[in-house]
């Protein structure tokens, strides 16, 4: 298999903190520094949240301005995706960001449990962001926590709200939603080039000690992996992952494995029909 694989580095998220890791990044500088030697080790795509002064989740559109200069800047060419997650705000503010014009964006189209609590998208406001994504220009990333949602993405797209073809994630290992099961992520594949083409891209992430499982399912079977201290804070039970960079060098590591060459940045910005903005 001669496909290259596209690694997506998830550098932050909403939960994890200094007390889980010491490595996580919390402040703009540290998310900056974090990334660049993330994509130095082969990620070509940078999932962003940004967190307040307290270190707690945040969807400012300033803060998030300063993290896609930043980046810009200093990952020249890494494509910059930030979340539209309800873990960092409520209803359109979670969408605020998009007019910055990022690369990509998050978009959950469909409402599931998490550990918990319900992670809620209505109906109205998946509508609303992918009409802002569709406005500004900024690809979705379709976060698939269940079967429904692939099949939502489908039909958003056949009616020309998702404008291009949709780069779906499939997100497993989430406390009270899908669980890791090889059958069903089987499943996912198939109703995914079912729906969008055969050779549609799509993308894997595990959460927690799954990363590793979810990376390997994903790039043996030609699809793209999503790693990074968002999803999991260590390498093993023994040892927590000292940087987002090691546990790209990790999934970089099964791409020789498995014959994939890592996707550079222009390669993944080919794959998924992103041209670089000027």
């Amino acid at each position: 298999m001669s496909q290259p694989c596209i690694i997506c580095v998830a550098i932050t998220g909403s939960l994890p903190t200094k007390a889980n890791n010491p490595a996580v990044p919390i402040t703009i500088a540290e998310q900056i520094e974090s990334t660049h030697e993330a994509f130095e080790a082969g990620a070509s795509i940078a999932h962003c949240h940004v967190r307040d002064d307290e270190g707690k989740p945040s969807s400012d559109p300033e803060r998030y301005g300063r993290l896609k200069e930043g980046l810009e800047k200093h990952c020249r060419g890494m494509i910059v995706q930030l979340s539209t997650g309800g873990r960092s705000g409520a209803g359109q503010a979670r969408g605020a960001m998009l007019s910055l014009r990022p690369d990509m964006a998050s978009l959950a189209v469909g409402s599931n449990n998490f550990p918990t609590r319900v992670y809620e998208n209505a109906p109205d406001l998946v509508d609303w962001l992918a009409a802002e994504m569709a406005a500004h220009g900024v690809k979705p990333e379709i976060e698939a926590f269940d079967l429904s949602h692939i099949l939502k993405a489908h039909e958003m797209w056949k009616r020309g709200q998702i404008v291009e073809r949709p780069y779906v994630q499939f997100v497993m290992g989430v406390k009270n939603a899908m669980p890791v099961d090889r059958d069903v992520f089987d499943y996912y594949i198939h109703t995914v080039k079912r729906l969008f083409g055969e050779n549609v891209p799509w993308c894997a992430a595990g959460i927690g000690s799954n990363q590793i499982v979810l990376n390997e399912w994903a790039i043996a079977a030609g699809g793209h992996a999503r790693t990074g201290l968002e999803d999991n804070v260590r390498l093993d039970r023994e040892r927590l992952a000292p940087s987002n960079a090691a546990l790209v060098e990790r999934a970089a590591d099964l791409c020789r494995t498995y014959g994939r060459p890592v996707a550079t940045w222009q390669q993944a910005r080919e794959i998924l029909g992103i041209p670089l903005k000027a």
